[in-house]
């Protein structure tokens, strides 16, 4: 899989990234819309981390996923 989908399927995603990182709110989620930048960027301010962090923690949850 790659991103792109990850995007084009970002309603379905989202239930996923929630489980994954609670702390990002509905509103972050809406404003994320399947942008990765976005998703780290998030990421990285609701858990303080950082980038290089919020991008492995992408990484592998993004190899994950079916």
């Amino acid at each position: 899989m790659d991103w792109n989908r990850v995007e084009g399927n970002w309603k379905q995603v989202k239930g996923k990234v929630k489980e994954q990182w609670g702390k990002l709110t509905d509103d972050d989620i809406d404003q994320i819309a399947g942008q990765r930048d976005q998703l780290e960027g998030k990421i990285q301010e609701r858990y303080g981390i950082a980038k290089d962090r919020a991008r492995q923690d992408v990484d592998s949850w993004f190899g994950r996923l079916p």
